[in-house]
């Protein structure tokens, strides 16, 4: 008899504490700190009624959230170094903006917004430095409570806006120097998941390879046919999307300009084949839709004009949708998704973003519902 009582006082005791623990790690996760009593309690009494989802909303509602956990999530996707420990930027608000609002995601890579801040006691918004923000942050602003959505063509004078491509902080880091390849590249790792070594395909055209590219490189074609036009190809297809865009740093004048009277100069510099493709518009087509990158699932128009259109491409593909679920699994789960029911999760996570209108907000209280359910105590 005793044996019996003291098996169903275990059984209790576990029931109890399994909510529990799943809630205090379902907060954590979230929101990157542990739940207040009440909300713990409000959070276990939902996950023991079946209803993780709904707990996990409450978790986003905590400030830390955005301050802590979404900020440090996207700060590298804003720098060239991938890392956490820069600035908050007009770039980073953007997309937590996006996310609060449950904005559809898509977005961020072309439409007309920037996220300012308001109601604190720092320099207005300005296109030639980060002020507005640093002192944000330096002031442990809840960025959350004071974010706000402004039109990009208005607040900045961006007469090409294109979401946080063409934000100030991407300005600084991505079109500054070089041949604007750079703002590309980090589109498709951040947005896409694909670096441009594994888009590498050395069967497509190269009728758009710049002429700062040798086509005999230590003075064997072979290394340009075997290697360089993999990459190029692809890249220089896609960048006269780029070409009327310069970061301009002189003075007290530091930003993005956008000149549509001009092809910017840095597009037609260096060069190495005087019979390469020279920029002279800023039309670009998406090549890598051939081959073996057809299998990225794009839709909707392979060819346009300008960054706006360019972003809306790479946003209406299936290559997208399956990135942004796939980080987020790895942010609320702390693991890349790598068994077959994991990666079976991805996929659908995936496919219910398109059908949630990209609601990225709900894709992260979905998949870290589902994964504190589906993981043992």
């Amino acid at each position: 008899m005793k044996q019996i009582l003291l098996f169903t006082l275990l059984s209790i005791s576990l029931a109890h504490a399994g909510p529990k623990n799943r809630a205090w790690k379902l907060h954590n996760r979230i929101a990157g700190v542990p739940p207040e009593s009440s909300v713990q309690i409000q959070m276990q009494n939902l996950i023991a009624a079946g209803k993780t989802e709904e707990a996990a909303a409450i978790a986003t509602k905590n400030p830390y959230f955005y301050n802590l956990v979404l900020k440090n999530w996207v700060k590298p996707w804003s720098n060239r170094d991938n890392t956490s420990r820069v600035p908050l930027n007009d770039y980073v608000t953007t997309v937590l903006g996006i996310i609060r609002d449950e904005a559809p995601f898509r977005e961020v890579l072309y439409g007309d917004v920037v996220y300012t801040l308001k109601d604190m006691n720092a320099p207005n918004y300005s296109v030639d430095d980060n002020k507005h923000y640093d002192e944000a942050e330096q002031n442990f602003v809840d960025v959350a409570r004071v974010m706000v959505k402004q039109r990009q063509s208005q607040i900045s004078e961006m007469a090409a806006p294109a979401g946080v491509i063409t934000s100030r902080a991407a300005g600084e880091e991505f079109y500054s120097a070089g041949t604007n390849r750079r703002v590309n590249r980090f589109t498709f790792v951040n947005y896409l998941c694909r670096d441009y070594e594994e888009l590498h395909d050395t069967t497509l055209p190269d009728f758009r390879v710049r002429r700062d590219v040798e086509r005999d490189p230590g003075g064997d074609s072979r290394q340009y046919l075997n290697n360089c036009v993999g990459c190029h190809a692809g890249q220089d297809a896609l960048a006269g999307a780029f070409a009327h865009y310069d970061f301009v740093s002189n003075g007290d004048v530091n930003r993005l300009v956008y000149d549509p009277s001009k092809v910017a100069p840095k597009m037609n510099q260096n060069v190495y084949f005087k019979d390469g493709f020279i920029t002279k518009t800023d039309e670009w087509i998406n090549l890598w839709a051939l081959g073996r990158n057809a299998n990225l699932g794009w839709r909707g128009a392979q060819e346009g004009r300008g960054v706006a259109s360019l972003g809306r491409m790479l946003s209406q593909s299936e290559a997208f949708s399956r990135c942004m679920a796939s980080k987020v699994f790895k942010l609320v789960c702390l693991k890349d998704a790598s068994n077959p029911i994991e990666k079976e999760y991805v996929a659908e996570a995936a496919a219910d973003f398109e059908l949630q209108n990209y609601n990225l907000k709900k894709m992260i209280v979905k998949t870290s519902a589902w994964c504190v359910d589906h993981e043992a105590e």
